[in-house]
């Protein structure tokens, strides 16, 4: 189903499809760029959607943290924007490239209109986030930026993750996706090592969709598997999410 069929300045068709209860966001392919459960809104239907909220384990005053400031590189079907602000009640800011994709989100896909504790920025994220007001602002950065063929992260140089890292309070996380048919694994990580420098990186294991979640702190820090056990329970508590097993997938990339 098309939700539009204008391109806007050179963009790909946003279009839509559904599969039972789930709502998929497309750019022009036929390649899953977001998703959505009918009955369930502002929850998070993919799993590695879900991880992408794995700098929460993380953080250390959970509390302080949740109280801070999120940000997403790319709005995608809106689920991290709508989570963050909905049900973590974070001051939450999305910037995203495509204004069909932030249409697309408010019609079809429930993310609200901006307001006290939502701003969606329609802007290039490499430029936006190198912009003075956001220094040192955000708590947790969420990075998911992926053209319409879903072949590589747009944004993978050691320059942008260093901008991601200017981003972010004393004690922030960025968590960010890679996956693509052509992207490398190992250079992205070791891209982000040197902006963050090895020791600030944990990784998942690939979800069965080729999906791998990497977290990087702005402060390296390296809980205990007790304390990070019972964070993991206090988010499943308080949140939901399949935090406990986050942990049998959760490593640091160095040791």
């Amino acid at each position: 189903m098309t939700a539009t069929d204008a391109r806007a300045g050179g963009l790909p068709e946003v279009s839509i499809s559904e599969d039972g209860p789930v709502r998929h966001l497309h750019l022009g392919t036929p390649w899953v760029q977001g998703s959505m459960n009918l009955r369930q809104p502002y929850a998070l239907e993919l799993e590695y959607v879900q991880r992408m909220m794995g700098w929460m384990l993380l953080a250390p005053d959970l509390d302080d943290a949740v109280q801070g400031h999120a940000m997403q590189l790319g709005l995608g079907a809106g689920a991290l924007t709508k989570f963050c602000c909905k049900q973590v009640g974070m001051c939450t800011t999305a910037i995203e490239l495509n204004p069909q994709v932030l249409a697309v989100c408010r019609h079809w896909f429930r993310l609200p209109e901006d307001g006290p504790t939502l701003r969606v920025v329609l802007a290039d994220a490499a430029e936006e986030i190198r912009r003075e007001e956001w220094l040192g602002t955000v708590d947790a950065l969420q990075v998911d930026l992926y053209d319409h063929e879903a072949a590589a992260p747009v944004l993978d140089s050691t320059a942008f993750y260093a901008d991601c890292r200017r981003l972010l309070t004393a004690h922030g996380v960025m968590s960010v996706n890679l996956f693509g048919r052509s992207s490398s694994y190992t250079r992205s990580l070791a891209r982000m090592g040197e902006a963050f420098g090895a020791r600030a990186l944990w990784a998942f294991k690939p979800t069965r969709e080729g999906n791998t979640v990497v977290l990087a702190e702005r402060a390296p820090t390296r809980p205990s598997r007790e304390a990070l056990a019972a964070r993991a329970e206090e988010i499943r508590q308080r949140w939901g999410l399949p935090a406990p097993q986050w942990l049998k997938w959760l490593k640091p990339v160095e040791k």
